[in-house]
């Protein structure tokens, strides 16, 4: 018997035509699906936003404080999680009103990890993973809560800005709205004669592609199809994104193989695993955040390119196996093993 491969066979039959989903949300509620929303929409949805913190103490204070100011009647725990940072990121999570639950762990153990915990934490129906580096204007959780279904996979996006303080130590967040157009899925100027890290491919002269616009808001990246060198699993950046969390638990969170160490990879094949369990990934263009850089951009980028090719051949290798199911219980007994070390902030 020949095995079913995860990547070749179960996303290629996956497809992403999600428009009915978005026409029976605006003839409900008479909202175009890419509005901000008004609070009572969200009315009745539970919440969990997770949180993975590893020494993000210059950007954790306004990302929090954007938490507390959310505008939504859904029901919202935030749940965060420090892989042991050596900054301030831990005392600022045990002082912060508006976290709900807040863990420390013993030794670090990587985004992913510490994503899986909080969604062993969680209570809500929906988990929303939010990098805490960003800063979300006050209708995003609205937007999610009126959105969440328990096929789908909202998508937010981010405009980086570069950290800068003012005399009390706060970073400095712009006015008004993140620019769409900043996003790399939305605008994206790929280097001439450079090899893409995912599919190797290499173009002659620069140019300006628009992943969002030239998939019509990612539809056309159903059943295995690409553009350039995006595909589906790729959009569902953990920066901001909303899922189902008993869909999370099925696939068994982020595989554990990607371990503590490098940077990438870990989130494309958690979306992977949710497209082929069947979700839709849904871009939500008006759920947007400031992603506040480093204060050292420029050595945290060279730190995390460096370790970013093994980890795509590891997802090459976790995509050529069967597809993720029924690990929800591995899932359980990972994040449980991190507790019991934990330290309990909140």
């Amino acid at each position: 018997m020949t095995r079913s491969t995860f990547k070749d066979e179960a996303l290629a039959v996956t497809a992403n035509d999600y428009r009915h989903i978005t026409a029976t949300f605006t003839r409900r509620t008479g909202l175009d699906w890419h509005a901000p929303t008004p609070p009572q929409l969200g009315a009745g949805t539970r919440l969990s936003v997770v949180i993975p913190a590893c020494d993000t103490a210059h950007s954790l204070a306004p990302v929090l404080d954007a938490l507390a100011e959310q505008h939504t009647a859904a029901t919202v725990e935030v749940i965060a999680v420090d892989d042991a940072s050596t900054d301030a990121t831990t005392e600022l999570l045990a002082a912060h009103p508006r976290v709900d639950r807040a863990v420390r762990l013993h030794a670090r153990s990587g985004a992913g990890a510490a994503r899986n915990v909080g969604v062993h934490l969680a209570t809500g129906d929906t988990i929303v993973f939010l990098d805490a580096d960003m800063v979300l204007r006050d209708h995003v959780l609205a937007d999610v809560a009126a959105r969440a279904r328990h096929h789908t996979v909202l998508v937010g996006f981010r405009n980086n800005i570069p950290y800068l303080a003012d005399a009390n130590g706060y970073p400095v967040v712009p006015p008004g709205e993140p620019d769409l157009d900043a996003d790399h899925r939305v605008r994206w100027t790929p280097p001439a004669n450079v090899s893409m890290f995912y599919t190797g491919q290499v173009y002659p002269t620069p140019f300006v592609g628009r992943p969002l616009q030239g998939t019509r808001d990612f539809i056309d990246l159903g059943n295995g199809r690409t553009y350039y060198d995006w595909d589906l699993p790729r959009m569902a950046v953990t920066a901001l994104v909303a899922v189902p969390r008993r869909v999370v638990l099925d696939v068994g969170g982020f595989h554990p193989a990607f371990g503590a160490e490098g940077w990438g990879a870990e989130d494309t094949y958690f979306g992977a695993a949710l497209i082929g369990h069947g979700c839709f990934v849904i871009p939500l263009r008006q759920a947007r955040g400031w992603h506040i850089d480093p204060p050292d951009p420029a050595a945290a980028w060279k730190a995390k390119l460096a370790g970013v090719a093994p980890r795509i051949a590891l997802y090459r290798q976790l995509c050529a196996q069967p597809k993720p199911t029924g690990r929800a219980a591995d899932l359980a007994e990972r994040a449980g093993n991190l507790l019991r070390k934990a330290e309990t902030l909140r």
